[in-house]
């Protein structure tokens, strides 16, 4: 695997976990989709943090404070440039991408009437789901669905007969995490735009695999976890266009997100400040901000170019098991493999793979419509990084040749 920038034995030495034994193995880490590993400077800023920094932000006028907020907004900002947002103020730091779908879908409440209609695509997690069930619930809107392929891919034409003056707003993945298939966003968001419509992205699998440009998507409103971008848990990001932000209202009410406070009536804090209510995780934010120079000094690049090799390497190996089934085999897709083999249960495989130091995901991945729609009540997936090795697939493939024996 030839990238000269690239050495995976610095890379993988970066990451302590990487050396843990797991039932007596070398751990082989193949669920990175589910979650990514710390590498060790952003450990390192966490323990830092907490012995020379850690302060309330904002409002305090003693060194730490300052020098906590100081960092704090500096991570704002490498946010902002890396999604190449307009204005710091346009990032909010909230607990998850989870978090920040619900804050936007409980902004549209009032924007919303009896009849309206929002567009979710079949291939979504159920956090970008749920949420806006519960928003059609309180608003008597209806929620209308783009229809996926047997490739694993929305069905453009059916997504365009669905638009219409009704559409409010549209919410897609940039990348799923069940299949890995990477979604036309740019051409979802200008169709939408034709309408009127708004559109959130849920971008917690595509941040991690390559760059994004917010403004040249054109996206309303764009979503992410720290924790799959090799930072802390507990840190998401909210990206919206400044005129969204300020129509939306706040999402929680508390210290930091008011203006005035009185018994009769509080005028809130212009944004960001109006979304993050209350103390925020000041040392995952920072830390976030740490994970990002890492992965941007490798390289998205890289890392998308390193990690394509993997992928193509992997499904080649996975291919010659006999009567092995890849779900989702879109040409445009991130290192992402979702499987079966014959009828066996992708419990059993994945509880004997484990014996074998070997994690990958096995169920439904928070994604039931899609394993409806191939008739499955799971897969075994694994979810490749750039700290992963051909040797690792090798290994993996040997744990299933095991299983596959176990079970037969």
């Amino acid at each position: 695997m030839g990238n000269n920038k690239f050495n995976i034995d610095l890379i993988r030495n970066d990451f302590p976990i990487l050396n843990s034994k797991v039932k007596g193995k070398q751990l082989i880490y193949l669920d990175n989709a589910a979650t990514t590993q710390t590498p060790k400077v952003v450990i390192d800023s966490i323990v830092s943090y907490y012995s020379n920094l850690n302060a309330n932000i904002h409002r305090g006028v003693h060194y730490l404070s300052q020098k906590a907020t100081e960092a704090y907004e500096d991570a704002r900002k490498k946010f902002q440039q890396q999604l190449n947002a307009k204005s710091s103020s346009e990032i909010i730091f909230t607990s998850g991408t989870t978090h920040s779908i619900n804050l936007v879908a409980n902004g549209f409440i009032d924007l919303l009437n009896k009849g309206d209609e929002i567009i979710v695509s079949h291939l979504e997690h159920h956090s970008n789901i749920v949420p806006w069930q519960m928003l059609c619930e309180k608003t008597g809107a209806i929620m209308r669905v783009i229809p996926m392929s047997e490739k694993g891919e929305l069905i453009f034409s059916e997504y365009e007969k669905l638009l219409s003056n009704k559409t409010k707003i549209v919410f897609v993945n940039h990348v799923s995490n069940a299949l890995g298939t990477i979604n036309p966003v740019k051409e979802i968001i200008s169709k939408a735009h034709e309408f009127g419509a708004a559109v959130l992205i849920d971008g917690a699998q595509a941040l991690p695999h390559f760059k994004v440009n917010v403004i040249d998507l054109d996206a309303d409103f764009y979503v992410g976890s720290a924790h799959k971008l090799y930072g802390p848990t507990g840190v998401g990001i909210l990206y919206g266009k400044e005129e969204w932000l300020t129509k939306i209202p706040p999402y929680q009410g508390g210290g930091e997100m008011i203006d005035e406070v009185t018994f009769e009536k509080t005028t809130y804090a212009k944004i960001p400040n109006k979304f993050e209510a209350g103390t925020p995780n000041i040392a995952g934010v920072i830390a976030s901000a740490v994970a990002l120079d890492y992965i941007n000094e490798i390289g998205l690049d890289n890392i998308a170019q390193y990690e394509k090799e993997l992928l193509d390497y992997a499904t080649q190996k996975l291919l010659e098991i006999d009567e092995i089934k890849i779900y989702g085999d879109s040409t445009n897709k991130t290192s992402v493999i979702s499987f079966n083999i014959g009828n066996l249960h992708h419990y059993d495989i994945g509880t004997i793979i484990d014996n074998e130091g070997i994690a990958v995901r096995t169920g439904h991945h928070c994604a039931q419509p899609i394993m409806d729609y191939f008739n499955i009540s799971g897969t075994i997936r694994i979810s490749l990084s750039f700290y992963n090795t051909t040797q690792e697939i090798d290994s993996l493939i040997n744990a299933i040749m095991i299983a596959k024996k176990m079970l037969s």
